[in-house]
């Protein structure tokens, strides 16, 4: 009992974090381990998919309204109807007497009553609970599935009704997560004994390599694996990047945009250590962790630099990677934060800065050598739209030809880049195109 007490006092400190900062804060679940901070992880990812649903129904069995709620209450509400809604090994009478105590505790007794008074007229209405029924279309849409409106009428314009619920409903289930076998430290063989010996239930992609689909991360982490360099966890599509760059033994590579270094890593695997990697990003904090990664993994080959890009020059090399900052709305499932911290007018000020990274980066590539430009979008602004104006520019790049290197079910018609789809290929949502520089 005390455990969840913890579990769920944590999660409440990180809502009411993200609720006076819009955005999160890792280091406030970091204060737990193990299952305490897979559950609050859980609490606090969950209640952010689901928030305008629980909103709805806050608005219902509440007197007072929601926007109206003191933060702090209004978490503690959230994270009971949670549970009560969407926690199966959770029982009704624990997911009421924990939040009632948690208020208690947090905020005093008579919010104590009132959480009780909430979670137990939703307990028996449980299976007739309301729905909701704006007017507006969008506004139904957009409380029914806890996406805001700017991206409900962006996606139902984009992909109709049908396939936006589709998306939106992916984007709302619990995340399932790939970790990429590191070839530096073990090999398949071994890496799949270690698994199955462990009872850890996987599967095997057959899009790459060495790439493993699993719901049991917290196992991978509490056996060390991570730690010891033996894996990371990189999503299928994250990997599409490194691959279509092609990185060889011996080459100079830039990763530019690079923390937290996965992708460092999964280059310097497939150079065998040969060659030399510089990873470069412009936040001190994110360079660290590209440092803690490159030592725990064993990228010997890596070296690491601070730098605005577009404001410092670099010398030509055969292969540049860019993984352009972007809106997200690639990877909504597991960071559902991001859904609510952007706004319409983001995708503007990212594609001007994509613009400018794709300048700076196109500046670093020598004749006749490789630039991957990838997002963790699933916007055509942010995609396509910025090859399009790159090329128009630079007639000295040409787009190649991914059929080499990626699953056709990935591919655009003519080949030339690769877009995944949350929904259609269950996996993050990635764009990314090879150019080459001509000779």
């Amino acid at each position: 009992m005390e455990q969840t007490l913890s579990a769920r006092q944590i999660s409440v400190n990180a809502l009411n974090y993200f609720e006076e900062h819009n955005k999160t804060d890792q280091s406030i679940l970091n204060k737990l381990e193990g299952q305490d901070r897979q559950q609050a992880n859980e609490y606090v990812q969950g209640i952010l998919r689901k928030k305008s649903y629980l909103d709805f129904l806050i608005s219902r069995f509440s007197v007072v309204a929601v926007e109206d709620l003191n933060p702090q209450f209004k978490n503690i509400l959230r994270v009971g109807l949670y549970d009560l809604l969407f926690m199966d090994g959770t029982p009704d009478y624990a997911a009421i007497n924990e939040s009632v105590e948690l208020a208690k505790n947090l905020a005093g007794s008579r919010s104590g009553d009132l959480i009780n008074a909430i979670l137990r007229r939703v307990q028996r209405e449980m299976p007739n609970l309301p729905k909701p029924d704006h007017k507006d279309r969008t506004q139904l849409i957009a409380t029914t599935f806890s996406h805001p409106e700017w991206l409900v009428k962006r996606w139902v314009s984009r992909f109709g009704e049908r396939e936006a619920f589709q998306l939106m409903q992916y984007n709302n289930h619990r995340p399932s997560y790939y970790v990429r076998m590191n070839g530096l430290k073990t090999n398949d063989q071994n890496f799949k004994l270690r698994l199955e010996k462990s009872g850890v239930d996987f599967e095997e992609s057959d899009w790459l390599p060495s790439y493993y689909k699993t719901d049991a991360l917290n196992t991978i982490r509490t056996k060390g694996w991570f730690r010891k360099g033996f894996c990371q966890v990189q999503d299928i599509a994250a990997g599409f990047a490194p691959t279509i760059l092609d990185p060889q033994p011996g080459e100079e590579v830039y990763d530019l945009c690079a923390a937290p270094g996965t992708k460092t890593i999964s280059m310097c695997d497939m150079m065998q250590n040969q060659g030399s990697i510089l990873a470069v990003d412009i936040d001190t904090e994110r360079i660290s962790t590209i440092a803690d990664n490159v030592t725990s993994y064993g990228a010997e080959i890596v070296k690491i630099q601070r730098a605005d890009i577009t404001q410092e020059r670099f010398k030509l090399v055969d292969a540049v990677l860019l993984d352009a900052p972007c809106s997200g709305t690639g990877v909504l499932a597991k960071r559902a934060d991001m859904r609510w911290r952007r706004k319409e007018s983001d995708l503007e000020k990212f594609a001007s800065q994509q613009d400018e990274l794709l300048d700076a980066a196109a500046n670093m590539v020598k004749r006749g050598g490789r630039l991957v430009y990838t997002t963790c979008s699933i916007e055509p602004e942010e995609n396509m739209e910025r090859i399009v104006h790159f090329l128009d520019t630079y007639h000295n790049f040409e787009l190649e030809i991914l059929e080499d290197y990626l699953p056709e079910e990935v591919l655009a018609k003519d080949g030339k880049s690769y877009q995944t789809l949350p929904h259609i290929h269950k996996c993050d949502g990635h764009f990314g195109v090879l150019l080459r520089r001509k000779v």
